[in-house]
């Protein structure tokens, strides 16, 4: 079945820039979401970890 899928993904021609684009975007989202994360105010984080407690 792999050998199958692997074949017929060959034959598509310009299907090698797909893999490249997709690393980029998880890059780029994975790089952001740890800038978010130092950069948040201290205040914020502990308003929205509060959130469920606050019945």
């Amino acid at each position: 079945m792999l050998k199958f899928v692997k074949n017929h993904m060959e034959s598509i021609t310009g299907i090698e820039i797909y893999p490249m684009i997709s690393l980029v975007i998880f890059f780029t989202f994975f790089v952001a979401l740890f800038w978010w994360v130092f950069t948040a105010k201290k205040e914020y984080i502990n308003t929205v970890s509060n959130l469920p407690l606050d019945h």
